[in-house]
């Protein structure tokens, strides 16, 4: 909700006022509130419009208060205690929730990570959403995304991640047939232009594909970080270059400053990166 004193001065503003006031500049006070410093930038000079009065000497060296300012950060602290109180987690409470949306295989790396994803001691929830079709993050279907494109819808923030690379693999000794699998994917349309109609095996998700290879039921094409990961498969060819792609991080600009996000965010890249 955009919970707005009298002056029409939003309540998050006066908030952002005491974490530059308290840091003395922009850069440290971005890194506890998580909007850029230009955000925080902007903000300060529009709560100093909208107020009628100065609240800091700008400086190379940061942001030093007026008298005025620091009347306001007198008048604020004991307000922003009772906030804090009041908004304040009650013990036992959920952690907070982020989902989490990712292919088959990048969620099946990131599933191994839970624990690692959650934190120590846990802080987050996460909800893995695995699936080949893509969610919408603009619709808040998921908060994360790993995606194989960069993002170009409006409203949309992507980091580059690692590169990933494709091969087909196999165990020792498995007949040569494609593992075919019915998904609208770049791996499996690759698969399908290759085998045809002559397969012996069929399966509607990849993660059957890779169960059905580790049985020695034929080939199965595998992004690199699963196949060369698995003792039982060995790769049966050279890189698929074709299938080659960056995999991107992509967030909504509003929901990338949350501060569960912004941990499950530097998570993810830590594993993925």
């Amino acid at each position: 909700m955009d919970e707005r004193t009298r002056s029409g001065v939003r309540w998050d503003d006066l908030s952002a006022f005491l974490a530059v006031a308290r840091t003395g500049g922009l850069s440290a006070a971005a890194r506890e509130t998580g909007a850029s410093a230009p955000t925080l930038g902007r903000r300060m000079r529009a709560l100093e419009r909208a107020l009628g009065r100065e609240l800091f000497v700008r400086r190379t060296h940061g942001y030093d208060l007026t008298d005025a300012g620091r009347a306001m950060v007198h008048e604020l602290e004991g307000v922003a205690g009772r906030i804090e109180r009041i908004t304040a987690r009650p013990a036992g409470d959920a952690l907070p929730l982020v989902k989490l949306s990712a292919g088959t295989w990048t969620t099946l790396v990131l599933v191994r990570r839970s624990l690692e994803l959650a934190g120590d001691p846990p802080d987050l929830r996460i909800r893995f959403l695995a699936a080949e079709d893509i969610l919408s993050i603009g619709r808040r279907e998921a908060a994360i995304g790993i995606r194989n494109r960069r993002p170009t819808e409006a409203g949309l923030a992507g980091r580059k991640l690692a590169r990933v690379h494709f091969a087909a693999y196999a165990a020792p000794g498995a007949p040569q047939d494609w593992i075919r699998v019915y998904a609208d994917t770049p791996s499996a349309r690759w698969v399908a232009a290759r085998a045809g109609d002559a397969t012996l095996h069929e399966v509607s998700h990849p993660r059957l594909a890779l169960d059905l290879a580790l049985a020695g039921a034929g080939r199965v094409v595998l992004p690199s970080f699963i196949g060369e990961a698995e003792p039982r498969l060995t790769r049966a060819g050279e890189p698929i270059e074709e299938l080659s792609h960056d995999q991107w991080l992509v967030t909504h600009d509003d929901d990338r400053r949350l501060p569960e996000v912004r941990r499950a965010i530097d998570r993810v890249c830590r594993i993925l990166g």
